[in-house]
């Protein structure tokens, strides 16, 4: 009801490519409950990322802001990196917290880490923080096993920093990380989370950014080969899983039916690793490229009784997450130049998205 705003649950893939669920075409990808997300849901057909790389999409996501005026572009942070997002910028996180929304992210972060956790999740809104503060290729993973029960991680990773860290808020509980557990810690803590707002009455905002299937691939033994993808496919069914595991723990909450579920990927597949990467589908190129295969997106919306399942072909980028989180949670938007737009009309069938005046940049004809 108007009353009670929706809680909202973020699900971000890693490197996902457009053709890589069974949902947007791909002939042998296992996303069985993805799959159903979209049949149940509004799948987008021209859904955008801001960035064909990871910091500075995830910039664009989470403040409605191209990335260039956060400063968060053209590339990635890494493990040494002194910055981050600066502390001033707004993120869905405290707009949504301003609203009485609990809030809590899981997984990669890679918008900063700085002295003393200086450009954490917790610094930037979020109340509760499990996750990697980067990508989990940043560290050494030669002697580490990807694949239970001892298959080592593909590849060598990035040399001379430090093994990848599992941060709980501000604190190192892992080092290395467990690639072969980290979902199943990922998905409790989770379902706590979900748990305990729900038993408060509390609307929540949970942010999960997988790391899946960002190089090197892992998995459970749950989901080791299961897929007839190799490697790959296994990652991606664990991500499914994971998937799964958030939708039960709604309902297992009560909660399922107020709660406003959206997925998808911070940028297009690394091609260049081939099986190792993921699929355009017949889009061009993939990450690092501003073809639409680095940055068209699979992307879908689900909320049960409030969405009419279907498939859109309008327009839309993660630009407009925050402006439509704000507006179904009743928040004030903030007074910063905002890039994106509340994409209401279109998650309820009600009309168009109302672009009013949107500058674009002038072509130069060669």
């Amino acid at each position: 009801g108007k009353g009670r705003p929706p809680n909202v649950v973020l699900l971000l893939a890693d490197d996902l490519g457009f053709g890589d669920l069974g949902c947007f075409g791909h002939p042998s990808s296992a996303t069985p409950r993805l799959d159903r997300l979209a049949a149940q849901g509004l799948r987008f057909t021209d859904f955008y990322a801001t960035s064909p790389v990871c910091s500075p999409s995830r910039a664009g996501l989470l403040t409605g802001r191209y990335q260039t005026r956060s400063g968060i572009y053209p590339g990635v942070l890494y493990p040494g990196s002194r910055g981050g997002l600066p502390l001033a910028e707004l993120t869905v996180a405290e707009l949504l917290k301003g609203r009485g929304y609990a809030t809590a992210m899981v997984g990669k972060w890679h918008l900063g880490l700085g002295p003393d956790g200086a450009f954490l999740p917790t610094r930037q809104g979020f109340d509760h923080y499990l996750g990697v503060p980067y990508s989990h290729d940043q560290g050494p993973c030669q002697n580490l096993t990807c694949f239970p029960p001892d298959t080592r991680c593909f590849g060598i990773c990035d040399q001379d920093v430090v093994l990848a860290p599992l941060f709980w808020n501000l604190s190192i509980v892992e080092q290395p990380v467990s690639f072969p557990h980290l979902e199943a810690r990922y998905a409790a803590f989770a379902r706590d989370f979900i748990d305990s707002c729900a038993r408060r009455s509390q609307p929540f905002f949970l942010y999960y950014a997988s790391h899946h299937t960002h190089y090197p691939q892992f998995a459970s033994r749950e989901y080791t080969g299961q897929t007839p993808r190799g490697p790959f496919g296994d990652a991606l069914l664990e991500l499914d899983g994971s998937v799964g595991r958030l939708l039960q723990a709604l309902r297992d909450s009560g909660v399922h039916d107020n709660t406003l579920v959206f997925f998808t990927s911070d940028n297009g597949p690394e091609t260049m690793r081939m099986s190792r990467g993921g699929s355009s589908g017949l889009l061009k190129c993939g990450k690092g490229t501003t073809y639409e295969g680095g940055m068209r997106e699979p992307a879908i919306a689900y909320w049960p009784g409030h969405i009419t399942p279907g498939v859109t072909n309008e327009l839309a980028s993660t630009l407009d997450i925050l402006p439509t989180l704000a507006a179904l949670a009743g928040v004030p938007l903030p007074n910063v130049t905002l890039d994106g737009f509340d994409l209401s009309p279109v998650l309820f069938g009600t009309g168009k998205v109302s672009f009013g005046s949107v500058v674009l940049p002038k072509i130069l004809k060669g």
